[in-house]
């Protein structure tokens, strides 16, 4: 069976984006913060919130135990220091823990002294999401009916034409001969 870590991520991180719409909310804070240091604005599309809500949830399936340092690690960026050169800087960790948060209320994510775990319910609920697998699919395509195979004929073998020889002759280019020039190396 397909798990949710064969598939293409951008693919499954739509596919579970839309659901994730319907059941946690964006707080009011999240429309006026960076998401780390190194970045210069806010998150400029309207679903942000839900679209890292699902990679997070994805990350968790695929590296379970994770802790929110790692993940921060993660979704990292570098900021732009002006001359100095680039340095790596975290995402901010607030917005991590929220959404781990609204993910273990939904029970798809549980806290361990290690870090968060997936749970059997989160696995199921990322398996059933894989795009182009779903049950509702199936039921849809319809069944295949068997045709009688039309017997096939045999080709005879084609028969080649060939030109008279003068024409073969007259095809044939004359060679010509290169001169080495003495002491270059090159051809006339």
């Amino acid at each position: 069976m397909v798990s949710a870590a064969d598939v293409p991520a951008d693919e499954l991180i739509e596919a579970v984006k839309v659901d994730l719409k319907k059941s946690i909310k964006m707080p009011e804070w999240a429309k006026f913060v960076k998401t780390g240091a190194g970045r210069q604005r806010p998150p400029q599309q309207e679903d942000w919130w839900w679209t890292r809500a699902a990679a997070i949830l994805r990350q968790v399936y695929l590296h379970s135990p994770v802790g929110v340092s790692r993940l921060r690690t993660a979704y990292g960026n570098r900021k732009d220091r002006g001359v100095k050169p680039e340095k790596t800087t975290k995402a901010g960790g607030k917005i991590i823990r929220e959404i781990l948060k609204q993910l273990e209320g939904l029970g798809y994510v549980k806290k361990t002294k290690k870090g968060r775990e997936i749970t059997p319910k989160g696995q199921s609920y990322l398996d059933k999401k894989i795009p182009g697998f779903g049950r509702e699919e199936e039921k849809e395509k319809p069944e295949k009916e068997t045709k009688p195979k039309k017997e096939v004929k045999e080709k005879q073998p084609e028969k080649k034409i060939e030109a008279p020889k003068e024409e073969k002759e007259a095809k044939k280019t004359p060679k010509t001969e290169k001169k080495k020039v003495k002491g270059v190396g090159k051809t006339k």
